[in-house]
């Protein structure tokens, strides 16, 4: 089948399209370098020609609250129309576990817009909730770093190969639609802190990690489950340890 991957140039997209491939798919990797762009609608209907699927893996290039919910209403509102003008069958996006939890923070917030236009849309649509990469563990260090300090609460979290979530968004993506969330995570339980105190240790990074009941996770404040998924999640093999060690 023909699946078009909007962000199909990114970390998850790139993996992706790869995948997809490799199954005999026709993958079509679709972002502004390819000369799609969702905000201002340009080259879509092209490149959603034919297209069985579209799958949204793309994410806002600011976070600045303003700006990201200005990025997912209208890129998701342009997408969806476009996929009812091409008779899209299936509509498959990408977003987080815990994300209806942590509504005090702007980034969150723009992504509830971007899942409440999903299941308003009329269309076949399945959304993947995953827990946050190992890839994006230095981006949380660098979000809560105070001079050489990181604040953390010890809030349980299942971090998840990029690899694995690739492989769950184009099992999603070549299945039938569920008209509703799935989720994936990693193997292992940390607590947030301790996920980071490990990481930055591996890396020699001379920052300290201070636990904090208090700090804030990109704005939003945490329980023990607030980025921890359910029971029903699928639990992916690859274990933190493991993808540490090859990034020596």
């Amino acid at each position: 089948m023909k699946v078009v991957v909007i962000g199909g140039t990114g970390l998850i997209g790139s993996k992706l399209v790869a995948g997809l491939r490799e199954q005999g798919h026709e993958a079509v990797p679709a972002a502004p370098s390819t000369g799609v762009d969702t905000l201002t609608g340009e080259g879509l209907a092209e490149a959603l020609e034919g297209a069985s699927v579209v799958v949204d893996v793309s994410n806002s290039p600011s976070f600045e609250d303003e700006a990201v919910l200005e990025f997912f209403r209208t890129s998701t509102a342009n997408l969806l129309k476009a996929e009812a003008e091409a008779g899209v069958g299936h509509h498959v996006a990408l977003s987080v576990v815990g994300t209806e939890r942590l509504q005090e923070s702007g980034y969150f917030r723009a992504k509830q817009a971007q899942e409440e236009l999903i299941k308003a849309s009329g269309l076949p649509w399945s959304i993947v909730h995953a827990t946050q990469f190992f890839e994006f563990v230095k981006g949380i260090a660098a979000a809560a770093t105070d001079g050489d300090t990181v604040r953390l609460a010890a809030a349980g979290i299942r971090p998840v190969h990029a690899d694995d979530v690739a492989a769950a968004v184009g099992r999603t993506a070549v299945g039938a639609p569920v008209n509703g969330v799935v989720e994936v995570a990693g193997p292992e339980v940390f607590g947030l802190d301790e996920l980071v105190r490990t990481a930055l240790a591996a890396a020699g990074d001379p920052r300290t990690v201070v636990t904090d009941p208090h700090a804030r996770y990109f704005g939003a404040g945490l329980r023990e489950d607030t980025l921890l998924p359910g029971p029903g999640a699928h639990l992916a093999g690859h274990r933190f340890a493991d993808w540490l060690a090859g990034q020596r």
